[in-house]
């Protein structure tokens, strides 16, 4: 049976129960069966009929979306800050309430008047954070480090595709760094989106999360263990002054505002995300 692109879009939007963005999922796996790029097109041209070609390979991504695939995974690719970049099983999928955290390290540079230097992103990932900064700061040495070989290859492959300047160094957390002095008290910023979900989340079998990598996900200690790791010894790497931005769970800021006071950090603040919920907290580093 034909469908026009309207009813093609109502139809696989019935089907994504649970989702919550069910429309949106709909109409970008018909953008890939019929080979365009804009969503403008299907808004221009509702009744146009899908030829069988086309409605078979829309079939096929509708069931992987069923099925609950990320569509991220589906199409290979996600837009983060204005940027496409490509995804793959072995990282986190760059979400819109990270690019708070990409905000805030602006609006700090901005309100600090800091002069460009060097900026620390860890556990990069496909390299969102890091690439969405280096498309706003040219004139910052950005470096970038994650523990896992693909996602060091991806976030290089991305930085490749938006040609943009920045250093990936493959390693868990700070120890690509830790054997050059060259890189002691050397960032005048650092950020990380770390795996900050409990072991015990129920959230860990809903949704998108379902396939994505726990390494990339669940910390031990409610959460807190990577966050309180990177709090501690962000200390030996930053420069006098410096900042650490960090992305948490909604219902952590409590806890992490506690752990920068623990290592003595100073201008302690948490923002907000695009839903109002508490999720970056930042502060500065006074030796």
């Amino acid at each position: 049976m034909s469908l026009t692109i309207n009813e093609a879009v109502n139809w696989a939007a019935s089907l994504f129960i649970g989702s919550d963005s069910a429309k949106l999922d709909a109409e970008l796996l018909l953008l890939n069966a019929l080979g365009k790029d804009n969503r403008t097109y299907l808004y221009t041209w509702p009744d146009r009929y899908l030829s069988q070609a086309q409605k078979e390979k829309y079939d096929h991504l509708v069931e992987l979306r069923k099925n609950g695939v990320p569509v991220a995974h589906i199409l290979g690719v996600r837009e983060f800050w204005g940027l496409e970049l490509n995804v793959n099983d072995k990282t986190l999928i760059p979400r819109p309430d990270t690019e708070t955290l990409v905000e805030a390290a602006l609006n700090l540079i901005d309100q600090e008047q800091m002069e460009p230097c060097r900026l620390l992103d860890l556990g990069t990932g496909t390299g969102a954070i890091a690439l969405a900064l280096a498309s706003e700061l040219p004139n910052w040495q950005i470096w970038a480090s994650d523990k896992i070989e693909q996602a060091v290859k991806l976030a290089k492959d991305n930085a490749k595709k938006l040609d943009l300047d920045i250093q990936v160094a493959m390693g868990d957390w700070f120890s690509p760094f830790e054997s050059s002095s060259e890189f002691a008290s050397a960032f005048s910023l650092i950020v990380s989106n770390p795996p900050y979900i409990a072991k015990n989340d129920s959230h860990l079998t809903q949704g998108d999360v379902r396939f994505e990598p726990l390494s990339a996900l669940v910390a031990d200690n409610d959460g807190l263990k990577d966050l309180d790791f990177l709090i501690d010894n962000s200390r030996r790497f930053l420069r006098q002054q410096g900042w650490l931005i960090l992305e948490h769970g909604y219902e952590q800021g409590e806890q992490v505002r506690h752990l920068f006071e623990k290592y003595q950090y100073k201008q302690i603040k948490t923002l907000r995300d695009l839903g109002q919920q508490e999720r970056i907290t930042l502060a500065q580093f006074v030796a």
